[in-house]
């Protein structure tokens, strides 16, 4: 019977180491998972913040643009403008101008809507120039 109690004995002995190998590699796991789950939190945090900036540095340059738009169709329209006083100096429409006459009427004793042009744009260039 010494035999077997010494088998037994044996058995057992090799179970516990197992069983407390076993529950050392699982707790260096639980570790693992710990430090894999903190280096995640840490990458969505990195990722969140670099999307929050590059959200903030593409709505700039949106407003970028909108102002560039804005400052093109304003040369669009001085252009456009300029354009058509071409066209009124060409039908002989805009001699006032060339003349320095004071005189603003069309001969009907209306304001000549030249004039009313005229001042329009010194004011608007007035303003741009403040």
């Amino acid at each position: 019977m010494s035999t077997w109690l010494i088998i037994v004995i044996v058995v057992a002995a090799v179970l516990l180491i197992c069983l407390i190998g076993l529950l050392l590699t699982r707790r260096g796991g639980f570790a693992e998972r710990r430090r894999l789950k903190q280096r995640r939190k840490q990458a969505i945090a990195q990722h969140e913040e670099q999307a929050e900036l590059r959200t903030r540095s593409a709505e700039e340059a949106e407003q970028r643009a909108r102002i560039a738009a804005q400052e093109a169709e304003r040369e669009r329209a001085e252009a456009r403008l300029h354009q058509e006083r071409a066209a009124l100096h060409e039908r002989g429409m805009a001699d006032q101008e060339l003349t320095g006459s004071s005189d603003r009427t069309d001969g009907d004793g209306m304001p000549d809507r030249g004039a009313a042009d005229q001042e329009l744009t010194r004011s608007s260039d007035r303003a741009e120039n403040d």
